[in-house]
């Protein structure tokens, strides 16, 4: 058989590789909505009459939920929106690069704004989707033993700290049982479904669009009230577009369309069925589904659907962490690599531990699934709408839709968005609160280290001197030249590094070879090695290094140094030192512009980054740091100037969306 005939099927194989691991990290949430959605509806806080009219009302708008949120706008159109094969809010904000945008006004830093919040909203989920899907599943055992109901609590947070704890061996150890569990799911989901429909095939008719306008007609504000319950079945929405990356969208789609969404709906119309025949007699109607025989079963496999789903959840979180990190939007953490393999299986311990500890605290405090959906929804509702609001600028900019049709398309997904958030910001008083309070800290955060990062680049850029004029006063006599090779690390285009400056006055000595490295983050999440190195020879035995990342990417800097022996840069790394310089800041100068509570705070972050050492894979034992304060030293010694401002008069902005790393502060 010829090589070009074995590949089709060897594509064919890898699809179907690709598809059974989407479901089971992609579809973990979403898949695992049967557990409480339907429940919500009627025995929820809008304790909505089990009628016929009712039933079929409340299907209907499940079953168009699903078609209009998830088979429509995230499967058609928001899907295509990828940064290069990455999904999630923050490439979707790196697609439209507003960092390097030419239009004036206020519109690119709007959609930076846009983009935290949404990140900051999904930090919520992260939290509470463990909480809530496995303390649902578990909550089975109170159906099938009432007397075992005081062990709920207990199970539930032995089972979430044996989630949070498996994180640090990555996911890839169970990830090849993710899918199978994942398929037994599924089917199960089917057949209990048909099962069920089979009874009562006039639960059927729920999928004419009918029935749900007659139960906004019939029930007005209870109705619309009742759509932050159904907003539940479409929770996963964001996840699906953040988990694009590890999969593609063919495999997401194959598996959706063919798979969970029968499965989802067949069981939510099953669900229905049996609510119309025990006329609500029936509190929990998913595990109603299963026959008395079947039920500890059925709790054992929901448990380990949920525990899947948690786990795609959180590694979601360290994902959206970590191209927060690469932008410049939140400081340096510990990132592990926990896969040879997978580059985007990643561990952040510090982020790790905080979800555990929330998530441990919410079941404590909340102590019932049906109580922490009231914490539930409006984060992601608020998100799924800043998706549509950035979707429409991609549409319009970058795929030169019409304008009209773009605004057409995106305004429909809006209204929705915006129908399911109004629908659940009635929850902000019930525990809703507890979303809008991790968003709250979140944002404040990111945009405080934004902020202040940005900051210290301006008062960095506007008291050092042009490296041209620097270059220009050495001579052959001074400074003393040393053997060997130093690195200083600083921001693109910075001009004189501070760090240098302080090396040349304390010491009155340079190495031979000098390496002005600048670390870049693009925004694209993968940058080959073959465009890892940019390397420009000054005089005096300088160097201009820039080394590049994509923002999914961790840097090691060693390994891609190496990378310059190709490039004509050769240099011993035994006889090479790098230089980094921590600040001490202090609430002058551009800094200043902050609030001084803000102040305290980055200030605060910026001691507790990880070190820049650990960050860049430094060796140890070849770094020097020497402390700054952020007032930068005067230059009269060496009779040189500040850095020249631009034609119009203002000190030149830097690239936002680069990564500087001439200090501790700055990554």
């Amino acid at each position: 058989m010829h090589a070009s005939e074995r590949g089709p099927e060897n594509r064919d194989s890898r699809l179907m590789v690709l598809s059974l691991a989407a479901l089971g990290v992609v579809f973990g949430d979403i898949g695992t909505s049967p557990l409480y959605a339907l429940r919500e509806c009627f025995f929820g806080s809008t304790q909505l009459p089990v009628n016929e009219a009712n039933v079929l009302g409340v299907l209907s708008l499940i079953f168009w939920t699903l078609i209009c949120v998830i088979s429509i706008k995230y499967q058609t159109v928001v899907l295509k929106a990828d940064n290069r094969g990455e999904g999630g809010i923050l490439a979707l904000l790196a697609l439209l690069d507003p960092w390097h945008s030419s239009q004036g006004g206020n519109k690119p830093k709007t959609l930076v704004i846009l983009a935290i919040i949404g990140a900051s909203l999904l930090y919520g989920e992260g939290v509470i989707t463990p909480a809530i899907s496995v303390l649902s599943a578990v909550e089975g055992l109170e159906v099938a033993a009432p007397g075992l109901a005081h062990y709920v609590i207990p199970i539930t947070v032995v089972i979430l700290i044996g989630v949070f704890l498996l994180q640090s061996g990555g996911t890839h150890k169970v990830g090849a049982l993710f899918g199978p569990v994942m398929v037994v799911w599924f089917s199960v989901l089917t057949i209990l479904g048909l099962l069920a429909i089979g009874r009562n095939p006039a639960v059927l008719a729920a999928l004419n669009p009918l029935h749900a306008v007659n139960f906004f007609i019939d029930n007005k504000m209870v109705g619309f009230f009742t759509l932050g319950a159904v907003f539940l079945v479409v929770t996963g929405g964001e996840a699906l577009y953040v988990d694009l990356g590890h999969f593609g969208r063919k495999p997401i789609r194959r598996v959706w369309f063919f798979l969970v969404l029968p499965a989802l709906v067949i069981n939510y119309l099953g669900q229905g069925a049996l609510l119309l025949t025990s006329g609500g007699a029936i509190k929990d109607p998913f595990f109603a589904l299963a026959p008395e025989w079947g039920l500890y079963p059925l709790i054992i496999l929901a448990t380990m659907a949920t525990v899947i789903a948690s786990q795609a959840v959180i590694s979601g979180v360290f994902s959206l962490t970590n191209q927060a990190i690469q932008l410049g939007q939140a400081p340096r953490m510990n990132v592990v690599q926990t896969s040879p393999n997978e580059i985007g299986q990643i561990y952040i311990p510090f982020l790790n531990w905080v979800m555990m500890l929330t998530t441990i605290a919410l079941v404590l405090g909340f102590k019932s699934s049906s109580n922490l959906i009231s914490a539930y929804g409006i984060s992601i509702s608020t998100a799924m709408l800043i998706t549509s609001l950035l979707t429409f600028f991609v549409m319009s900019e970058k795929w030169q839709w019409p304008r009209p049709a773009a605004l057409a398309i995106a305004g429909l997904f809006a209204l929705i968005d915006l129908s399911f958030f109004s629908a659940n910001v009635v929850k902000i008083e019930h525990g809703g609160w507890f979303s809008v309070l991790v968003a709250l800290l979140v944002y404040t955060l990111m945009s405080t280290w934004s902020s202040g990062r940005q900051a210290v680049i301006n008062q960095l850029r506007g008291s050092v001197a042009p490296l041209d004029e620097f270059l220009s006063h050495f001579t052959a006599q001074w400074p003393l030249r040393v053997p060997g090779t130093a690195i200083f690390m600083t921001a693109p285009d910075l001009g004189v590094p501070p760090i240098l400056q302080y090396h040349l006055m304390h010491n009155q000595v340079l190495h031979e070879r000098v390496i002005l490295l600048t670390v870049v983050t693009e925004d694209e999440p993968w940058v080959p090695a073959s465009k890892r190195l940019k390397i420009v020879e000054l005089s005096h035995g300088f160097y201009r290094v820039h080394v590049t990342y994509g923002f999914m990417q961790s840097p090691n800097l060693p390994v891609a140094l190496r990378l310059g022996e190709r490039l004509g840069l050769t240099f011993d790394p035994e006889a090479t030192s790098y230089y980094l310089g921590r600040e001490t800041l202090t609430p002058h100068g551009s800094v200043s512009r902050m609030m001084r509570w803000r102040q305290m705070l980055f200030a605060v972050m910026a001691r507790n980054a990880v070190r820049a050492t650990d960050f860049f894979k430094l060796p140890p034992y070849r770094t020097v740091e020497l402390g700054m304060r952020l007032e930068l030293m005067p230059m009269a010694y060496l009779g040189l100037k500040p850095h020249k401002k631009n034609g119009n008069g203002k000190q030149s902005e830097p690239d936002a969306a680069a990564a500087p790393a001439d200090s501790s502060i700055v990554p």
